[in-house]
Order: structure tokens, then C-alpha cells, then sequence
């Protein structure tokens, strides 16, 4: 249903943008910083990051301001309400406790996919990952397994929308590439990333197929494969993953060892998720 302009909160609106401007990347901004970032003018941002800091949503040390913990609770309660991490945890954990490596669960919000659930047994990157974690989709296996979820069209879209930066010297940042690379996640099942994210880390995706869709993505070093979960429909819906530290193990050593006990996991998912 179209919503009148009038009927909008503009300030809301604001501040939202301003909350979102915080990253791991960026956790701490300056005025100027959080308004060249949202593309408001000074003052209004100055007034949104002040009220946020007055209602303990804001930290400020007289330059810079930093999100606090107040925050989560604007999206713990979508996460809380989100039947798929109640179901996918206990899987996650035994997968990670039988692999010896940390498995997720992701969905796509935009541009990014989203953690909403995590085992871990090592760190395997230089940022934590968590419930609420945020990566871009165009180079993780889960982000491009839940791309090509999407039409051609519609992943098209995401990826122009998509702050195509080369993370690291193996990063894919062409369009046309990528779009071929999502091509081919669709027709094989999985997707394959070699230090895309961070170096020292590959990955791998496959999709599940299910009632309810996830992608499990394993991490090695960022080395991860990815599985889809869909809906009753068919509808891709998150995704899962293995993460672990790259060892010198070529792809295909890594697709070899860690795609089996996805496929289990996804036969599993399949029966559970109805």
C-alpha cells in the first residue's frame, strides 16, 4: 500500500540514516563524517547525533560520537521473532562441533547479508562476526549463493547499488564478472571465493533445498561454502556457512572436504524445515 508523504516522519527517517551510518569500518564519526556519509547537511545531523547521545543510543567524547549496546534493542526483537535461527542453532552447532570450524547463518538485507545465527570455534577473521554482523554480499559465498536467489535483474540491481570496493587484491569488483560468477552459483548449487573478503580466507557456497531456504557458507581462512534454505514456496530465505582460516588446501580440496557434511546438513534442514 503506497504511503502518503505526509503521513512520514522525515526526522525519524533521519535519524535512522544517521544510526546506520555507524559500521564495523566506522565505528567512530565525527559530525562531518556522519553527514557526508548520509548526505544530510551539518546541523541536521549534528541535532540527530545529539539526541541520540541524550537518549544513551550515542556515545561522545566532545569529536567523535560511537553507537552504544541501546542499540541492539531496536533489532533484537526482529531477530527474536525470526523462527530460523530458533531452528538452525542446534544444526550449526553440532556442524561446528564435528568440523572443528565456525558455521553461520546469514540473510540478505539489500546489499549486505546479516548474521542471525553463529557457532563459533575460532576467530577466522580480523573483524568478530555475531548475530547483527553485517558483510557486503557481492564478495562472501553466502552473499552470492543468496544473489543468485534472485532474478538477473534483480541482482543486477543490488550489485549497482553495491560499494563494489577490492577488499583485497583478489576481490571481484566488476559487474559483468560477478553477475557471470552468479550465473554459475545458480546452475552448479554452490559458489566458490578465495580470499575476496580478507586475505588468508576462501569460500565456498551451496544451496539447501528445503521448505525453508539457508545458505551455509564454511569459512577456511575465508575459505566457506553456502547452502540456501527456502520456503514452502521455494523462496530463498537465508543462507549458513563453515569459516575457517586458508591453509594452502587448493579449492577443490576444500569443496571435497567440507561440501559433504553441508549436504547433510541440508538433507537435515530439509525434514525440519516444513
Amino acid at each position: 500500500m503506497p504511503v502518503k508523504e505526509r503521513d512520514l516522519m522525515g526526522g525519524l527517517a533521519k535519524g535512522l540514516k544517521v544510526i546506520e551510518a555507524f559500521s564495523a569500518e566506522r565505528p567512530r564519526l565525527s559530525i562531518a563524517e556522519t553527514a557526508d556519509i548520509v548526505g544530510l547537511d551539518r546541523a541536521t545531523t549534528r541535532r540527530c547525533l545529539l539526541t541520540l547521545w541524550e537518549l544513551g543510543y550515542a556515545a561522545y567524547d566532545g569529536k567523535f560520537f560511537t553507537v552504544t549496546p541501546r542499540v541492539l534493542r531496536l533489532g533484537i526483537g526482529c531477530l527474536a521473532s525470526l523462527p530460523i535461527p530458533r531452528i538452525v542453532q542446534p544444526y550449526l552447532d553440532a556442524l561446528s562441533e564435528k568440523i572443528g570450524q565456525s558455521s553461520s547463518v546469514s540473510i540478505l538485507d539489500e546489499t549486505e547479508i546479516v548474521y542471525i545465527a553463529r557457532a563459533a570455534q575460532r576467530r577466522v577473521m580480523s573483524i568478530s562476526l555475531m548475530p547483527g554482523s553485517r558483510l557486503p554480499a557481492y564478495c562472501t559465498s553466502m552473499g552470492r549463493v543468496l544473489l543468485a536467489a534472485l532474478s538477473e535483474d534483480e541482482a543486477r540491481s543490488t550489485l549497482e547499488k553495491s560499494a563494489l570496493v577490492a577488499r583485497t587484491e583478489h576481490t571481484e569488483t566488476d559487474i559483468e564478472r560477478l553477475l557471470a560468477d552468479i550465473k554459475e552459483t545458480r546452475e552448479r548449487g554452490y559458489a566458490s571465493i578465495d580470499q575476496e573478503v580478507e586475505l588468508g580466507l576462501v569460500s565456498v557456497a551451496v544451496p539447501l533445498k528445503a521448505a525453508a531456504s539457508i545458505d551455509q557458507e564454511v569459512e577456511l581462512g575465508l575459505v566457506s561454502v553456502a547452502v540456501p534454505l527456502k520456503a514452502a514456496g521455494g523462496r530463498v530465505v537465508a543462507a549458513a556457512n563453515i569459516g575457517m582460516a586458508a591453509s594452502g588446501r587448493s579449492m577443490k580440496e576444500v569443496i571435497d572436504h567440507y561440501l559433504p557434511p553441508l549436504l547433510e546438513l541440508q538433507a537435515d534442514l530439509r525434514q525440519t524445515l516444513v
